[in-house]
């Protein structure tokens, strides 16, 4: 029988092979790209490197608050709930997939000894967080339509999210308001679970906190997305925020199927040929997208090292977790959990 990681290799080797021919195929002059770093702007480098790390706290501020509608007292601190945030944009940087929604949650729950259910609660309050991923990224898009000219290519695949996310809200609102802390005694082990991760859920059935919530998401977007104009800006490109709004699209749409790191490679090709249609040379386009990702990577990269020696964790056990079944992704990280927890209160 194959293992997990063997069965991933042969689904993704063929959609490897094809992103390389087209890289090898539709690849940049390198000599141009070359030239285009050579003239970058580092002023805006910074601000967008500030930006970046500006949403990410607004983004963590987000599932804080799910998180504090989804727990009883006593509730984890900021400072640790930013602490596995951050943990979990360092694995999502580094690992392909999502690996790095349940190591947030693993990081959090081994902070948490003694809470019983709290992982199947904290991964509900990880989904009630994306959904809200919803209201900014539908006001992107029906911006973008208006202002900028999204390539085909991508319409379908938006289109596609964009329903499948108002599908996943509504059954999280349904879900939401079934769910209850006292209806938990006297169920079998499977529906007990069940009932924890809906509890995750609680805040979308708490108008104000959700709407806290999605502000908070608000936010986040906002950050970014000027954060990739002032990316846009160092690299001389000078165009209207709508543009910047594009890419940050694209982007989104080049990463939803996680294949690789960074899908390093197709992010680029799919900003660069859409931005020839703006005067901006293939070359310097392709040249923006390597920058952009990685100014993007390097806040994930650095913020998470950071707080991934603060809680003593590992590359090493963050791969693991990614090997793991997902309901027991927590084990991965429980190594004396007590003693863990006691070492910091936040």
């Amino acid at each position: 029988m194959l293992r997990k990681g063997r069965w991933r290799a042969l689904l993704v080797i063929p959609v490897i092979a094809a992103a390389v021919a087209l890289f090898v195929f539709h690849g940049p002059d390198w000599h141009l790209v070359h030239d285009a770093f050579t003239v970058v702007r580092w002023r805006w480098v910074i601000a967008a490197i500030g930006l970046n790390l500006l949403s990410v706290l607004a983004r963590a501020f987000a599932w804080d608050t799910t998180i504090k509608q989804s727990l009883e007292p006593p509730r984890p601190a900021f400072p640790l709930v930013f602490s596995a945030f951050s943990v979990g944009l360092f694995a999502n940087a580094v690992l392909p997939g999502r690996v790095g929604e349940l190591a947030r949650v693993a990081v959090l729950r081994r902070r948490l000894p003694g809470r019983r259910g709290s992982t199947a609660t904290l991964i509900g309050s990880v989904f009630a967080h994306r959904m809200f991923d919803l209201f900014p990224a539908a006001a992107l898009v029906i911006w973008v339509l208006l202002t900028a000219k999204i390539p085909g290519w991508a319409l379908t695949s938006i289109a596609l999210v964009l329903a499948l996310g108002a599908a996943l809200f509504i059954v999280a609102m349904v879900l939401a308001r079934r769910a209850h802390r006292d209806a938990l005694e006297g169920l079998g082990p499977v529906r007990q679970l069940i009932a924890r991760a809906r509890l995750g859920l609680a805040v979308m059935r708490a108008p104000v906190p959700a709407a806290t919530a999605a502000s908070f998401q608000f936010a986040g977007w906002f950050c970014q997305l000027l954060a990739v104009w002032s990316a846009m800006e160092a690299f001389h490109i000078h165009a209207h925020l709508s543009t910047a709004g594009l890419v940050l699209v694209l982007i989104n749409v080049a990463t939803i199927f996680p294949l690789w790191p960074g899908n390093f490679g197709l992010v680029q090709i799919a900003i660069a040929f859409p931005l020839v249609n703006y005067g901006v040379p293939y070359a310097r386009g392709f040249a923006f997208g390597i920058g952009l990702q990685a100014i993007e990577a390097s806040v994930g990269v650095g913020i998470g090292l950071i707080f991934l020696a603060r809680e003593g964790l590992s590359y090493a056990m963050l791969k693991a977790i990614d090997d793991a079944p997902a309901e027991s992704a927590e084990n991965v990280l429980a190594e004396e959990p007590e003693r863990v927890g006691s070492r910091s209160s936040g």
